[in-house]
């Protein structure tokens, strides 16, 4: 099941909008996480860039085969061999993934899902015991050159919300800034 108001855009376009390297850093991703689970891979984006800094794997997801594909080529193309790509309806069928086996999530441009605490339920089954999820979306502004619709885009608060019903705390009080177009929101594994 494809999560509603989705499609990506053209390649060059979609990746303008993001600096991934610096934007993982913010999201605190570092190299002591090992493995990692990424919904919705698309192109690689952000695939790419984690697999650079993890010490472990990255599992990306994607419901579309071209997507699938997109991102493999690009991992054989810089020679990684860390990034792992499977074609999966994660909302129907979940990961696949063992409870605890990874230490950080990846859930980016997803949560504005018909059910996101779905989502965020498989995350933290899948989380270590200090894992973290990283959730990034579009900020809630109509000017935005893409993102769903207003009636589906999450607000921060909302994503909050979600997360702490589901057992995922935020590391921070605040929302991380990610201009021009997005907040990103750091949560870790409730005990």
């Amino acid at each position: 099941m494809k999560i509603r108001d989705s499609g990506m855009p053209e390649e060059q376009w979609w990746e303008s909008f993001f600096q991934p390297a610096a934007l993982l850093h913010k999201m605190q991703l570092t190299s002591e996480c090992k493995d990692v689970l990424e919904f919705g891979c698309g192109y690689g984006t952000f695939t790419i860039p984690a697999a650079q800094i993890v010490s472990g794997k990255i599992v990306a997801l994607d419901i579309e085969s071209q997507m699938i594909q997109r991102t493999k080529e690009k991992a054989q193309e810089l020679g990684l061999k860390n990034v792992l790509c499977i074609q999966r309806d994660f909302l129907s069928d979940g990961t696949g993934l063992p409870d605890g086996g990874v230490d950080y999530v990846m859930l980016f441009n997803l949560l504005h899902a018909a059910e996101p605490k779905v989502l965020l339920r498989e995350t933290r089954r899948i989380l270590s015991k200090n894992g973290k999820a990283g959730i990034l979306h579009w900020i809630y502004d109509a000017s935005t050159p893409r993102g769903p619709s207003l009636e589906i885009r999450p607000k921060p608060e909302q994503c909050i919300e979600w997360a702490k019903q589901e057992g995922l705390i935020p590391v921070h009080d605040g929302i991380i800034d990610l201009p021009p177009y997005h907040y990103g929101i750091v949560a870790q594994k409730a005990s």
